[in-house]
């Protein structure tokens, strides 16, 4: 069953404060899978690009990515804590990511600002999926290319349980972190379905989605100006 839907109840709010500090203690430990994530990306994009991050959170893979090449790096997050987080740990890293706060449903970019765009583990959490596709697309230069990877609301519990294994957490963050998913992650992920219905409302095309065990990931393309 897909889930027909543009908008959704909660209004996108952001991570703040104590949460939001939290979170980014949590996903360091991943920091190795944002650096490799950054070394995919950077072997399609070629060095000048302008890269957009969507809801980059403490800002882990913009930062890795800057550190690997000449690319005008942009995140925008909803999360004012995330911004502050973020942009410290780029002064830390010594190089120059321009976080910003903002909403991905009305990003505050000119059109056909960025040649490739990302967004991970965040797509579920908008509160209006169709028009932040839209926004996606309106930011793309012709030809540019956005990424989303996003948890599957038809993933299994046994691969989330593996998943978070993996994570090498404490027994506390690692049970949070599964009740985390069981309980709210999955409720607001979509399915290939889904993705294909909100899709099918935008200008993006063609486009690849494929699927994991956990998760989707979608590659939508803008057309070449004609």
């Amino acid at each position: 069953m897909t889930h027909s839907i543009s908008e959704k109840p909660y209004k996108g709010l952001g991570m703040e404060g104590a949460v939001a500090r939290w979170y980014a203690s949590l996903t360091y430990k991943s920091l190795d899978e944002f650096r490799a994530l950054a070394r995919r990306v950077a072997e399609q994009v070629p060095p000048g690009s302008q890269i957009l991050e969507v809801a980059p959170g403490p800002g882990y893979f913009a930062i890795e990515l800057a550190k690997l090449g000449d690319y005008q790096v942009t995140g925008l997050d909803i999360s004012h804590t995330f911004v502050e987080i973020a942009r410290g740990k780029a002064g830390q890293a010594g190089v120059k990511v321009d976080f910003r706060h903002g909403d991905a449903a009305h990003m505050p970019f000119a059109d056909g600002s960025f040649d490739f765009l990302f967004c991970r583990a965040a797509f579920k959490n908008f509160s209006e999926p169709v028009r932040a596709l839209e926004e996606m697309y309106r930011v793309l230069k012709p030809g540019g290319c956005a990424q989303v990877i996003d948890l599957r609301r038809d993933a299994p519990m046994q691969s989330i349980s593996q998943a978070v294994e993996g994570m090498r957490l404490g027994r506390m963050d690692a049970l949070l972190t599964k009740l985390t998913f069981r309980f709210m992650l999955l409720r607001r992920a979509y399915t290939r379905q889904d993705f294909e219905q909100f899709l099918s409302q935008t200008k993006f095309g063609p486009n690849d989605i494929n699927e994991s065990s956990l998760g989707l990931e979608l590659s939508l393309y803008r057309t070449q100006a004609t």
